[in-house]
């Protein structure tokens, strides 16, 4: 999938600018076809020898912006 191919292994970004990890992989709702959700892998030398297994879950809505990084929405702007 064009998705796919496009999102994974892009730095994903929070808004004071640290990179949180990169996609590893996408999750999509089986009944739209849309992606419900991105998993990101931290990097370093960890995900390089594949010996680190934690993993965060962000939820599409959570991204701002996709370009050349995934920029993450300010989750407190909304209060």
């Amino acid at each position: 999938m064009k998705i796919v191919e496009d999102l994974v292994g892009k730095e994903v970004v929070n808004t004071e600018a640290v990179v949180v990890g990169k996609v590893a992989d996408l999750e999509f709702d089986e009944i739209t076809q849309m992606v419900d959700s991105l998993i990101i892998k931290k990097g370093g030398l960890s995900e390089t020898l594949n010996i680190s297994k934690s993993e965060n879950v962000i939820p599409y809505d959570m991204i701002s912006k996709i370009g050349d990084k995934i920029l993450l929405r300010d989750t407190f702007a909304e209060f």
